[in-house]
């Protein structure tokens, strides 16, 4: 853990390097690359090729796709419990889905002018579910679960060979998953965007994943599209002298156990007594976890602690970071959270673990990371939606206006553009 105080020299030094940081390293793109390449260039044997190379799995054309009949076992073998779970949570998010669901709309702002937009659901989108360190059953709601919410016609998704856990097999089958293939990382991404022999080509790609599928997803960009170009998981909590130690320091802990080691958490506050406790509480609950040596390793090189002179500094420098998650545990928390610009979600007060919005809460747990909050925005339901406008003139409407028409064409020497409109009303 490293801690930092608003008194030291090099203080905003390192803020810099915290703002400043990467979704994913520069080698990561490159062998991205020759992944897509490969891809593109040997169809289904190159995913063969990459599934027994990185996955050690055998892999065929024929049992490149998930059967019926293993899905249906994999979801036999789940507890009544655990398949309540992922329903409930996935009710919520359908909810929260819904109730965002942007509608066609038309209006006449002048005479004989109606414009508008109309919305209609993409054909066919895919998912990418990690299933590495930990199978991210959740993934599968808050992607291909809002797809369906969408009214998106075909969902695929595709999850490492070895990461078939039946909750998430149970999950893809609940929210209407068609083809579940397994393939994992970048070439599971290159599959997805190009197509293969046994994968269809889809329109979108979503889903997080290590670096190697984020930058493989940046790499397709423009030939499919995507939804976020995301590193590892972060989260920062805002904290006054009010908030319990404890509680930030799980909140801290929950994103340190992601497992690639990059993670980021981080502490502000206001309080120079609040970063003794909190430092105490993370070593103290760390070594009660299961997966301590993964966390031990963002620990390490990922955790910050930080101490401003005030709570509006502690906003500042939280709109700065722009984290993926960001927790205010304060007295007042709606007051801070409305002077801070950028996040990728907000959770406020004691009560609101960023893990109920990892999991049930209902907006996606796919959000912004690496300051990327200042421009864009967490999977939505409009993320599976084409927004189209309409515009209709009628005769009277295109007389009065086709003089601008006319005018714009002269300035940009597009002569054809003014004659569009003029050669209709002018005899």
């Amino acid at each position: 853990m490293k801690k930092l105080f608003y008194k030291d020299a090099d203080f905003q030094k390192e803020l810099e390097a915290l703002y400043n940081r990467a979704p994913f390293p520069p080698e990561a793109e490159k062998a991205a690359a020759d992944i897509i390449s490969a891809v593109r260039k040997n169809g289904d044997a190159a995913l063969i090729e990459f599934a027994a190379k990185f996955d050690k799995i055998e892999l065929t054309s024929e049992n490149m796709i998930v059967s019926k009949e293993e899905i249906d076992a994999a979801c036999r073998k789940l507890s009544a419990d655990d398949k309540k779970a992922i329903r409930t949570a996935f009710e919520q998010i359908k909810v929260f889905a819904k109730t965002t669901l942007p509608v066609s709309w038309k209006a006449s702002p002048r005479p004989g002018v109606i414009f508008g937009e109309k919305f209609t659901p993409m054909d066919r989108v895919g998912v990418y579910v990690p299933g590495g360190t930990a199978p991210l059953v959740s993934t599968v709601l808050h992607t291909a679960g809002i797809a369906a919410a969408a009214g998106v016609k075909e969902i695929v998704g595709c999850t490492p060979p070895g990461g078939m856990h039946p909750a998430t097999l149970y999950a893809m089958k609940l929210v209407g998953v068609k083809t579940i293939y397994r393939l994992g990382g970048a070439y599971a991404v290159a599959a997805m965007g190009i197509g293969t022999e046994t994968v269809k080509k889809v329109e979108k790609i979503v889903g997080p994943g290590n670096a190697y599928v984020t930058a493989a997803k940046k790499l397709l960009y423009g030939e499919v599209a995507i939804d976020l170009v995301a590193g590892p998981s972060e989260i920062l909590v805002v904290a006054d002298k009010t908030a319990n130690p404890a509680f930030v320091a799980a909140d801290l802990l929950s994103q340190a156990e992601h497992g690639s080691g990059l993670e980021q958490a981080v502490m502000v506050t206001d309080s120079p007594e609040m970063i003794e406790k909190v430092e105490a509480e993370v070593l103290r609950q760390k070594v009660t976890l299961p997966r301590e040596q993964i966390v031990d390793k963002v620990l390490n090189n990922g955790v910050f602690l930080i101490c401003v002179a005030n709570m509006d500094d502690a906003c500042a420098l939280a709109g700065n970071y722009a984290p993926e998650h960001l927790e205010i545990q304060a007295a007042t928390p709606e007051k801070w959270a409305n002077k801070i610009s950028s996040a990728g979600a907000i959770f406020l007060g004691p009560w609101t673990p960023e893990s109920a919005g990892d999991f049930c809460a209902g907006p996606s747990h796919v959000l912004p990371t690496a300051s990327s909050a200042h421009s864009f925005n967490g999977l939505e339901t409009s993320s599976f939606i084409r927004r189209t406008s309409i515009v209709k003139y009628s005769e009277k409407a295109l007389r009065r206006e086709a003089e601008i028409i006319e005018r714009f064409g002269n300035m940009e020497m597009l002569a054809a553009h003014g004659r569009a409109a003029t050669i209709r009303v002018k005899k």
